[in-house]
């Protein structure tokens, strides 16, 4: 056996647990209970899947119009004729209006508390952000109708002015501006905290060394947030943006307080009317027969399967970018 100094030690092996105490019991219970609840979590979603779908095919199956394409909603009438395409348009036009007003000003909310912002200012400016978070969707109703409505016709005047050419903000007549263009105005304050509080807490998540890294190569600070900070926090934007979307698709209470319904279609955004799936569902709940509600129901799996496949898509995005991974340490 060589004992010479040079010599080097073998590596330690790793102690073997005995036989048959592979993991302790609060191991086993701990796996058991969070399989337990993966599984819950499933049973829900495909139990509630089966109710919707077994009582939205009670109605399509007496309706009388194409579900899909129809303009009118009239579960009571003889026939009964109504269907989702005025609901599935105001739904998908208000929500993106909302995205592209909220995404842009969360990001340079997020970007200027977590870079920019003094520490004194940065971390009452986060209180504030999530107090916002937490305000009930009523009150937001009652802003928008008492403030909101009132305050943008000058706005809605002025776009009719000047962009009406563009077909989309040309408005007619001078109704109260009770629209899908407010609607989704207001849906952006709605989901701008929720967006802003999970990417500010992805950009902290920035390593520090990337940062410094970029500084010592003589990196302003915009290059630095463009080429280290933005890249790994993109795929935590889109995360964000798809909770704030979430909330967007399924808000009821605040879009019933804004918007005129109306089952008249326009592709003027200006114009009083419209509709989304659930301000029509918590209109007509309370009024609704038993036909009417599955009528009902049958638009609110619509809204479910929009839901999934929106979260479907984000996630398929998020697994593309690798990079979002680690911690700030």
């Amino acid at each position: 056996m060589d004992i010479s100094p040079n010599a080097t030690a073998p590596p330690p092996q790793p102690a073997s647990l005995p036989q048959g105490k592979a993991s302790r019991p609060g191991d086993r219970i701990f796996l058991g209970l969070s399989r337990g609840s993966g599984i819950l979590l499933l049973v829900i979603m495909a139990a509630i899947a089966g109710f919707l779908t077994y009582r939205a095919c009670l109605a399509i199956a007496k309706d009388e119009a194409n579900f899909l394409t129809a303009f009118e909603w009239n579960p009571a009438g003889s026939p009964p004729e109504f269907g989702i395409a005025i609901l599935a348009y105001g739904t998908v036009v208000s929500s993106i209006i909302a995205m592209v007003i909220a995404v842009p000003v969360a990001v340079g909310i997020a970007l200027f508390v977590s870079h920019y912002a003094p520490r004194k200012l940065a971390a009452p400016l986060a209180y504030v952000i999530d107090l916002l978070a937490a305000v009930p969707s009523i009150i937001y109703g009652l802003w928008g109708a008492l403030v909101l409505v009132p305050y943008l016709g000058g706005l809605n005047s002025w776009l009719n002015d000047y962009l009406g050419w563009t077909y989309i903000f040309d408005k007619d007549g001078t109704g109260p501006a009770r629209s899908l263009f407010t609607v989704g105005i207001l849906l952006a304050v709605m989901i701008l905290p929720v967006i802003t509080n999970v990417t500010r807490e992805v950009f902290l998540q920035v390593p520090r060394m990337h940062e410094e890294a970029a500084l010592a190569l003589g990196a302003t600070r915009w290059e630095v947030i463009r080429m280290s900070v933005l890249p790994f926090g993109r795929s935590g934007i889109i995360s964000a943006s798809m909770l704030g979307l979430g909330r967007a698709l399924g808000e009821t209470m605040a879009v019933a307080t804004v918007l005129s319904p109306s089952f008249l279609f326009s592709g003027h955004l200006l114009d009083p009317g419209g509709g989304t799936f659930a301000q029509n569902i918590a209109a007509k709940f309370n009024e609704a027969d038993d036909f009417g509600r599955d009528a009902l129901i049958a638009s609110g799996l619509v809204l479910f399967a929009i839901t999934l496949l929106v979260n479907g898509a984000a996630r398929m995005i998020i697994a593309r970018r690798k990079e979002y991974s680690g911690a700030n340490a």
